[in-house]
């Protein structure tokens, strides 16, 4: 079968050095696929059986790209067992499936010839496995090549030998947090960590270098598979450096996951239990625990949501197909606050040129300063250059002068949530801009229909809400108007995609789909203080719920006076009764008369000193609140974090009935990127469905009963729940699951 493979060619020299190049055709990165591992498969057989061959090397014909790693979908796919036998049956051909690829490395590992890996770019998931399997790893360091096993962010883990490896080559506390975090690493960072055996300045000094590797006369045989061999330091688990780490370990998984995540579960105790044992029944441990998160809904609905679904969103599954691209090089912000500066950042950083506008030129330039700190932040952390640098900020134009807009292909109008003041930097930007040129404005709030009345073409306006801070936050809300054209909407996709954040469709509506969620989230919170549950506690068990930030937190990062100000804005246009007494009072105190106005200020629910900061001890005083052991012990617990989540899921079902959002996976990769939904559960809708429609509706009723109609299910979730039916099942469409990939 030599020379006769689809994925990968090879070549063998004078010196009986197999070359493999992996170079799967139609596709962009190379990805482990099951015709790939039948193909290496078969290679490393070829290999073993022919004697003139000595070692090999595997890179890739991939620019600036190893692999991605493994084709999710068939990962997916490996639930979905056609078995018609008993569950045990079917669950044996789950580890059966799931563990090949596992098995396949091992072979690779222990076949009696050396292999070496040459690391050309971006290398993920199951390509890092295949190296640390590989008897030695070349890597270029070029400032882009990485490294990494990201699997636990979407809700599984490695395993195809890569907790049982890390673990015996780097120091484990070093290794738990590469697996534990899923974050990649740098040629350098690798080398360090032992991971990289050498590094190369040019991808062409690879292949060279991997070949003195094995002229060098590099072993085919691994520490652990040598006679005698044990692991060292804090790996040997009943030692005195093991007994150190191990509990406290374990401590700060549960600080950080709250066991909401069977994927982190599954590294600790695949690793723990693992380097007890010798590796072949150390990988029989990983494949087992592996098998066991594949079936567990956390990890389906992460898959879902956060990489089927995210991919397919970031790809422009929801944008218009008979609009041809819009070529985007100059983009216009008007309004250079903190909003509008970082939309100039990360447009920047993106390689468009940048008009930054504001009310004066000094305005501008401060705007502009916002840029030079985070690239001079970058720059010391390691993850850009002084040449990057220089070229972010060369890119943007600071402006006071509206007639400048006329060289922009797209504008963004970003300045204060005011309705008046929008009104005119909307009409005094429609003055100077070309008839066909889209305006966004990024409101997160005011409805884009009643917006797009002061621009000369409503057609062409449409509303793109950034999340703060806008640098880190990756979800982009595109609002569409009554008149919002396929144009601008087209446009509008097209200029989310250049600069790397991920797009959902929202039709008009107050609050849109996102900030009415968060707004639940946080008058329940305000509530729950009301009642006098402790301000720890609701801090605490949000977190116990698996929310990110704690609701007292992200109020005063939105900013308590902005809530205070949207609760009168939202009682002056739809009445007194659109609006909780309580939480009123509560922002009234907090706002009006102790002037608390969030981090902005250094005081809000917390007092901040810097980056440090605690709970501001008035708050018992303000609203009273239960501090003896007898009343806390009667709070329900589990039904605060059942109101926490509960009410923003319920929101969503709203949003969804309204026709707000309109897609599930809009709807759960929104509620996950744009408000921190507990990530585990996939997002919104998915929490829902996993519930169970007719056990949400349920709860919704009694916690309806208790405090208040707030949580009174919609007819669409009381018809989901009488049908037996789910969101996914009656909503999602072939769409859905159209997307194959690998890790990235």
């Amino acid at each position: 079968m030599a020379g006769s493979y689809t994925g990968f060619k090879m070549d063998i020299d004078a010196d009986g050095c197999a070359l493999i190049t992996w170079n799967m055709p139609d596709r962009s990165m190379n990805v482990i696929t099951q015709t790939v591992m039948e193909e290496l498969d078969a290679i490393i057989d070829h290999i073993v059986q022919t004697d003139a061959i000595k070692g090999a090397i595997i890179t890739s014909a991939k620019q600036g790209s190893f692999t991605g790693g493994a084709d999710i979908t068939m990962i997916q796919s490996l639930n979905r067992t056609e078995s018609p036998d008993a569950a045990k049956d079917g669950a044996a051909e789950l580890l059966e499936k799931s563990s090949s690829l596992s098995r396949l490395y091992r072979k690779l590992e222990t076949c009696g010839k050396p292999f070496v890996v040459a690391i050309n770019g971006t290398c993920l998931g199951g390509g890092t496995e295949l190296a640390l399997a590989a008897h030695g790893r070349v890597m270029v360091d070029d400032g882009h090549a990485k490294i990494g096993l990201p699997e636990v962010r979407i809700g599984i883990f490695p395993g195809a030998g890569g907790t049982q490896r890390v673990m015996r080559m780097t120091d484990p506390q070093s290794g738990l947090q590469m697996l534990l975090q899923g974050k990649t690493l740098t040629g350098k960072k690798a080398k360090s960590m032992g991971l990289v055996d050498h590094l190369v300045s040019q991808p062409g000094d690879l292949v060279p270098a991997a070949k003195t590797m094995l002229a060098e006369g590099l072993s085919a045989e691994k520490p652990w598979d040598q006679k005698g061999y044990k692991p060292s330091g804090a790996a040997n688990i009943y030692s005195k450096a093991g007994f150190q780490l191990w509990p406290a370990a374990n401590a700060l998984y549960r600080k950080e996951t709250h066991d909401n995540y069977p994927g982190a579960r599954g590294i600790m105790k695949a690793v723990y239990e693992g380097l007890q044992l010798p590796m072949d029944q150390a990988l029989a441990v990983e494949s087992r625990h592996f098998a066991s998160v594949l079936q567990t809904p956390e990890a389906s609905n992460m898959l879902r949501s956060l990489f089927i679904s995210m991919q397919a969103l970031n790809k422009g599954a929801r944008r218009p197909g008979n609009i041809a691209a819009a070529q985007l090089k100059t983009i216009g912000i008007v309004g250079a606050g903190f909003m509008g500066a970082g939309i100039a950042y990360v447009s920047a950083k993106a390689g468009l040129r940048v008009l930054l506008l504001d009310r004066t030129r000094d305005a501008a330039e401060k705007g502009k300063a916002h840029s030079d700190g985070l690239m001079e932040k970058a720059v010391k952390r390691g993850y850009a250059t002084s040449a990057e640098h220089e070229a972010v900020l060369a890119r943007i134009t600071p402006s006071d002068d509206y007639a400048d807009l006329t060289k922009c292909d797209l504008v963004i109008e970003a300045v204060f949530e005011d309705r008046a003041t929008k009104a005119d930097v909307i009409a005094s930007i429609g003055t100077a801009l070309p008839a066909n040129v889209t305006l966004a404005s990024n409101t997160s709030t005011l409805p884009i229909t009643s917006l797009a009345q002061h621009h000369v073409s409503p057609g062409n306006f449409i509303g793109i809400h950034f999340f703060s801070p806008v640098d880190r936050m990756m979800l982009v809300e595109i609002i569409l108007g009554q008149k919002t054209s396929d144009q601008a909407l087209a446009h509008a996709f097209d200029f989310v995609r250049l600069i790397k954040k991920t797009p959902i469709v929202v039709n008009d509506a107050r609050g849109f789909y996102a900030n009415r969620s968060v707004m639940a989230y946080l008058l329940e919170a305000h509530l729950l203080l009301t009642e006098g549950i402790p301000a720890a506690m609701i801090e605490n068990l949000a977190f116990q719920a698996g929310m990110p930030v704690g609701p007292l937190a992200l109020t005063d990062e939105v900013a308590v006076d902005l809530a205070w100000k949207i609760l009168q804005a939202t009682k002056a246009d739809l009445g007194a009764e659109a609006v909780h007494p309580a939480q009123e009072n509560l922002l009234q105190q907090m706002v009006v008369e102790q002037e608390r106005f969030g981090r902005k200020n250094g005081k809000g629910f917390y007092d901040y000193d810097g980056r440090n900061k605690r709970l501001w001890p008035g708050l018992s005083e303000l609203v009273p609140q239960l501090t003896s052991p007898d009343r806390i012990d009667q709070i329900d617990r589990q039904e605060v974090k059942n109101r926490l989540l509960i009410i923003q899921a319920l929101e969503a079902a709203r949003c969804f009935e309204e026709g707000v959002i309109t897609d599930v996976r809009e709807a759960d990769v929104g509620s996950i990127l744009g408000f921190g939904f507990a990530p585990f559960t996939g997002g919104t809708l998915s929490f829902i469905d996993t519930m169970g429609v007719a056990t949400f509706v349920d709860l919704c009723d009694e916690l309806a009963e208790k405090h208040g109609q707030r949580f009174l299910p919609n007819e669409l979730l009381r018809d989901l729940a009488a049908s037996n039916d789910t969101f996914y099942g009656r909503f999602a469409n072939a769409s859905t699951d159209a997307f194959t990939g690998a890790i990235e």
